[in-house]
């Protein structure tokens, strides 16, 4: 090694070959001490620019979460209901699909940690043939407009914390001369201005680490969110955050993965708010998820599932089901929000699992439904709530989360 003349009067050290060596250690102490301490694993399957897959064939068990809302315990406990991952929070599901329908932000303070881990468990599940898909719900979609309403002071600290790390490997990766520019860092904040009107100064950082990570291209939007999928059908069943519309089957179901993916990425301009923004886009639409079954259109839901080749149902989150996961409109349409997050209604996890002859069944962590708490509920209520299968909310597991 050898010294060079550095810029600003500081040493400066010629590394030779060492500099992808050290740049890819900064990294992994970066991702190490942002995701609460995880190692991720290889990713056996790089298919960082490949087009995302929209269409996925019938697994044989299928696993449904719904919104998460930066609370990784509770995401821990309902992975753990379905058997998915192991005490030491490892992969233990073998070939089974998962389907995340979005909203891991806001509400919560882990919202980095569950991105993280999700990631993590990604990786661990292709080496078993496993597959983790995760979705854009409209939580997603509103952080990478910069819309910060549900934000928590917890989800800031968390981004404040990301962003000085980010700068301590910056300077980490200048040390040694040779590193590729393309892995440092040239300014996180540019073009953020250094004041936000009603901002307190306390939150100041925090916000401006949050618009860095999250604007599009930005390092978190580029690095997770570009790989979810917004619309997914897998097998028989069709996924999206709120649900979807005629238009939207007409849009071109890939045509929403490529032109949402790209907007995140920041190589598309905009993205149609009939996608993305607004009650009637597939991340806000509540069409087919009010609690009470007499307003939802079964009509309109049954004419958008006769236009998806093989689609039996639509599985969506984003309205909370304060009853748990149900179905309505002849089990056409499943609800799987349980608002299970701590700052989002506190509620027991349940996810929804479908083997492979789709028999359909929930599994929960909520003991009443096993002491016929389901079943005793008077039919008007029962009709409200919309059950999955009259009998079948009795049918339940439950397991020790």
């Amino acid at each position: 090694m050898k010294t060079t003349d550095p810029p600003n009067g500081a040493s400066a050290i010629d590394c030779g070959l060492i500099p992808s060596l050290l740049s890819s250690f900064v990294d992994t102490f970066i991702d190490f001490s942002v995701s609460g301490g995880l190692f991720l694993p290889p990713d056996p399957l790089n298919n960082t620019g490949n087009p995302l897959q929209t269409v996925f064939p019938q697994p044989s068990r299928l696993i449904a979460i719904g919104d998460l809302h930066g609370d990784l315990i509770k995401s821990k406990q309902a992975l753990r209901l379905a058997g998915l991952i192991d005490p030491g929070d490892r992969w233990s599901g073998g070939s089974a699909t998962v389907v995340q329908v979005g909203d891991i932000f806001d509400r919560g303070g882990d919202e980095i940690k569950l991105l993280y881990f999700f990631e993590k468990l990604k990786r661990e599940a292709a080496k078993t043939g496993g597959l983790v898909i995760t979705m854009n719900g409209n939580h997603e979609i509103m952080n990478v407009d910069g819309d910060f309403r549900y934000v928590t002071r917890e989800g800031l600290e968390e981004f404040k914390n990301w962003a000085m790390w980010q700068c301590v490997g910056n300077v980490m990766k200048k040390m040694c001369s040779g590193v590729d520019e393309n892995f440092v860092i040239k300014d996180l904040f540019d073009g953020i201005p250094c004041e936000f009107r009603n901002i307190k100064p306390e939150l100041l950082t925090g916000v401006r680490a949050r618009v860095a990570a999250m604007r599009p291209n930005g390092l978190i939007a580029n690095r997770f969110l570009s790989k979810n999928q917004t619309v997914v059908v897998v097998g028989d069943s069709v996924f999206a955050h709120g649900g979807l519309l005629q238009k939207h089957v007409s849009y071109g179901l890939e045509r929403v993965n490529k032109d949402v993916r790209d907007w995140i990425r920041g190589t598309k301009e905009k993205v149609a708010n009939q996608l993305v923004r607004g009650r009637n886009s597939i991340v806000w639409l509540r069409n087919f998820s009010n609690e009470l079954a007499k307003d939802c259109d079964c009509s309109m839901l049954e004419h958008v599932l006769e236009t998806i080749p093989g689609a039996k149902r639509m599985i969506m989150g984003h309205t909370i089901q304060s009853g748990g996961i149900n179905a309505i409109c002849g089990n056409r349409a499943i609800r799987i929000d349980v608002g299970m997050s701590w700052g989002c209604g506190n509620g027991l996890p349940e996810v929804l699992e479908i083997i492979e002859n789709s028999e359909v069944r929930i599994l929960t962590s909520n003991p009443l439904y096993l002491k016929g708490y389901g079943a005793s509920l008077p039919p008007n209520e029962k009709d409200g709530i919309g059950s999955l299968i009259p009998e079948q909310r009795v049918r339940q597991i439950e397991v020790n989360a």
